[in-house]
């Protein structure tokens, strides 16, 4: 396969074929993506890559929290700092000259940790379901993607701030660039993104350079609620990173992370998502004109948004003082009833439900497509009963 960033050969893996972290930019630490050109071999041809690794996840910190969250999701994976890399999964059945339709996965996790090749997004079944080819995307995180305080705009000499969703913007390029060497077609991509993949989505469909890269989104528990508002916040953490030399070592990078979280801990409930895209910053405009850039985009992308109905209760087992009550007969049940009522929903209804609610219902407004589900799980004591449906609005 010809791609932009040279030519490339995947693996059959039983009814699917596998083209592992491919690169699709590159970037020194602090900097902006560049394009990710191909090597050139000694007789003066590109170099074929065997693309038969996954992408290498960015470099992120390791908290008892995050272990507990991520179920060693991320053991024995690989992390660097040259992480822009996409892997494209297609059915191994597809027909000469077939064009399919793509998705572009985006992972969540905070924009803290994760990685777009763990085996908890394996993405086989909903390619040889669906037909489709999928595209998952690994981009900087953190500190290393989103802790510069430079607006990225010409004549700003301090690193920039969005690294991260600049990298993301690169991976859409890229795809629009190559996706038709692997049967894709570029004028039917979807992005699709969980938690942080899905507010990046958010703000990709409202980013300089964006426009046309996809036509359909489809955003999985979005954070609404908290990623407006958040500039006292950024500042906080920036007079903890601004003094960090860019080539640190990496552990230093990794604790001063940690400290900059610390300082984001005053912004309350805004802290749940310390990094993240920063409005007036490259590629995103400022924040007052964020309403305006989503309704004049609203007609160009369909939009399936949604939640679930206890999106906090995730995190009930991760906290260090709970999670050992949790566990005790009885008296755990009680906490559990106590907390789902006193902390899960209210933070459910603030952080997602209203908001997501309210996106939808405005992009309807501004001309554009807009179906919002609320995923319901079953109750335990109704093990008989068949899981409730998604609720569609």
């Amino acid at each position: 396969m010809r791609t932009r960033s040279g030519p490339v050969t995947g693996i059959r893996d039983g009814d699917v074929i596998r083209y592992l972290g491919i690169p699709y930019a590159t970037a020194a630490r602090g900097e902006p993506p560049v394009p990710a050109v191909a090597r050139i071999g000694s007789d003066g041809q590109p170099v074929v890559l065997r693309a038969v690794r996954p992408a290498p996840a960015c470099p992120q910190p390791s908290s008892r929290i995050l272990d507990t969250l991520m179920r060693g999701a991320l053991d024995g994976v690989e992390r660097s700092e040259d992480c822009q890399a996409v892997s494209i999964t297609l059915p191994a059945d597809r027909a000469p000259g077939e064009t399919l339709p793509v998705i572009v996965w985006f992972h969540g996790g905070g924009y803290t940790t994760g990685a777009g090749d763990l085996a908890i997004h394996d993405p086989r079944a909903l390619v040889v379901e669906q037909r489709v080819i999928v595209v998952a995307v690994t981009a900087r995180l953190g500190l290393l993607g989103f802790g510069g305080g430079g607006s990225g705009r010409p004549g700003s000499a301090a690193r920039p701030a969005n690294l991260g969703l600049l990298d993301q913007l690169e991976a859409l390029c890229w795809v629009r660039d190559s996706i038709a060497a692997f049967g894709g077609d570029p004028a039917a991509v979807t992005a699709m993104g969980q938690s942080a993949g899905g507010d990046a989505i958010l703000h990709l469909m409202i980013s300089d350079g964006a426009r046309g890269l996809f036509r359909r989104a489809i955003v999985q528990s979005p954070p609404v609620g908290i990623t407006g508002g958040r500039e006292r916040m950024f500042r906080a953490m920036a007079r903890v990173t601004r003094s960090l030399p860019v080539d640190a070592p990496l552990d230093a990078v990794m604790r001063r992370q940690a400290r900059a979280e610390v300082a984001s801990w005053a912004s309350g409930i805004r802290a749940g998502l310390p990094w993240g895209p920063r409005y007036g910053h490259a590629p995103l405009p400022a924040e007052a004109d964020r309403e305006a850039a989503w309704r004049a985009v609203a007609p160009e992308v369909d939009l399936l948004i949604g939640t679930t109905r206890d999106e906090t209760a995730m995190y009930l087992p991760a906290l260090p003082v709970i999670a050992p009550l949790l566990r005790v007969p009885v008296l755990g049940r009680g906490l559990r009833s106590i907390l789902m009522r006193a902390v899960v929903r209210p933070t459910t209804r603030l952080v997602y439900t209203r908001p997501v609610r309210a996106f939808a219902a405005r992009h309807r407004a501004a001309g554009g497509r807009a179906v919002r589900y609320v995923l319901r799980a079953p109750r335990r004591r109704a093990r008989s009963a068949r899981a409730t449906p998604p609720t569609c609005r």
